[in-house]
């Protein structure tokens, strides 16, 4: 699915199996967002092909949050294609059995990382899990929320790690931005300024006094 230009999107439908959302950022270099699971990657292959790109194309491969429905498909990429992901992120991983495999080329933290003509502003965002962000891509106004908040959803708290006070505080912060795009890590996306501030609205209203009771 095409967002907008230079974003694709790889919506994973399929309700008989767990897989993320992968996004596709094209400029002067390639970068996924959430590869997603390793036995369920040729969803994301297929779509690559179809962009006339494939796996060893991708320049950089940036991580939302350390759960294996976002991560398991990483170790799939060679140099010089780059991994990266909060250094929370990583300790939980390690934390959870993860190797060497998963080991980032650098860390994500709060503020701009640029990745050829792409810019891009990182948002600590935790409370679904520790080290979590979300990517917001001023150019397009698209923002990637990995498992903070979905369309009409948010995030579980009910995972090692998580926290309902933090995930509030964190879509909190989320609100402020200019978004034209809300694409989280399941569910389709959320597409038109309106929509996604109806969107943050309706989250505040039905799920806020849940996150404040957790």
């Amino acid at each position: 699915m095409e967002i907008a230009e230079g974003l694709h999107a790889f919506i994973w439908k399929n309700p008989q199996a767990n897989n993320t959302n992968t996004y596709l950022i094209t400029g002067s270099k390639n970068i996924l967002v959430d590869p997603g699971h390793l036995q369920l990657f040729d969803h994301v292959r297929t779509g690559l092909a179809r962009l006339n790109l494939s796996p060893d194309r991708i320049d950089a491969v940036l991580l939302t949050h350390g759960h294996v429905d976002h991560m398991e498909a990483m170790p799939l990429f060679r140099k010089p294609t780059l991994l990266a992901m909060s250094r929370e992120a990583s300790q939980f991983i390690r934390e959870c059995g993860g190797d060497d495999r998963f080991a980032p080329d650098f860390f994500l933290g709060e503020g701009n990382l640029r990745i050829g003509d792409i810019s891009l502003d990182i948002l600590l965002t935790p409370g679904h899990s520790p080290g979590s962000i979300c990517l917001y891509w001023p150019d397009r106004k698209a923002l990637f929320t990995g498992d903070v908040i979905f369309s009409q959803s948010i995030g579980r708290t009910d995972l090692p790690g998580g926290s309902g006070k933090l995930l509030k505080e964190s879509i909190q912060r989320l609100v402020k931005l200019d978004v034209e795009y809300l694409l989280s890590g399941h569910g389709g996306p959320v597409i038109g300024k309106k929509a996604v501030r109806d969107n943050f609205r309706m989250v505040a209203d039905c799920w806020f006094s849940y996150l404040e009771g957790d």
